[in-house]
């Protein structure tokens, strides 16, 4: 029993990585792989005190046997069909203890086939405090670069390339960008022809 009780220790600690699940139909299947589990723990459990129980006939029926006339006592049959009923619980507990090591085993399958949760990156816009519109940047309220060397920008009515790159300059970023930066960034931009809504990449140049 004490090695049995280990093996499941060591499959149980060996079997489960610490991980977190994201998907839920995997979360529901681990949660019924563990309910089965504990049922068939519980299941060896009970065998276990049976198969004491058994024992303990066993031996009192040998000892009576050996002490007291045969035939007033079980016969050799009587103790065969014991033993054998004893290895059938015995056979009984060891198949649940493979079931136990199959389950753990689809367990650690089903935890081990998660994927990992996707990281989504997303521009920060230049906005202004009133309407959802994004306008021109005025003042500290230019947007933070999304990265280090940029950010998008949404084109609005009467903006000109010059006059992007005066707001950017008197931001509280002070980002000294060029209209030819802008261009570079921006293949197929041209400057006369800037349409409103579209939106542009601002390069932010390390400053010196």
């Amino acid at each position: 029993m004490k090695r049995i009780s280990i093996f499941l220790i060591t499959l149980t600690l060996g079997g489960t990585p610490v991980l977190r699940a994201q998907d839920a139909a995997t979360e529901e299947r681990l949660n019924k792989l563990s309910g089965q589990i504990e049922g068939i723990l519980e299941t060896l459990h009970s065998q276990s005190k049976q198969i004491d129980r058994l024992a303990k006939e066993v031996d009192a029926v040998r000892e009576a046997a050996a002490n007291k006339p045969p035939a007033n006592y079980a016969s050799p049959e009587d103790l065969k069909k014991l033993a054998e009923a004893i290895k059938e619980v015995d056979r009984k507990r060891i198949q649940d203890a493979e079931n136990v090591s199959a389950q753990l085993k689809d367990l650690r399958k089903a935890v081990l086939s998660v994927p990992p949760p996707k990281t989504h990156s997303t521009s920060t816009p230049i906005s202004q405090d009133t309407g959802d519109s994004v306008k021109p940047p005025k003042g500290d309220k230019l947007a933070k670069p999304d990265t280090e060397s940029g950010f998008e920008y949404q084109i609005q009515e009467g903006d000109t390339l010059s006059k992007i790159v005066k707001n950017c300059k008197q931001s509280d970023k002070k980002i000294k960008v060029t209209v030819d930066q802008i261009l570079k960034a921006n293949p197929g931009l041209q400057a006369d022809k800037l349409v409103p809504g579209k939106k542009i990449f601002i390069p932010a140049p390390a400053q010196s």
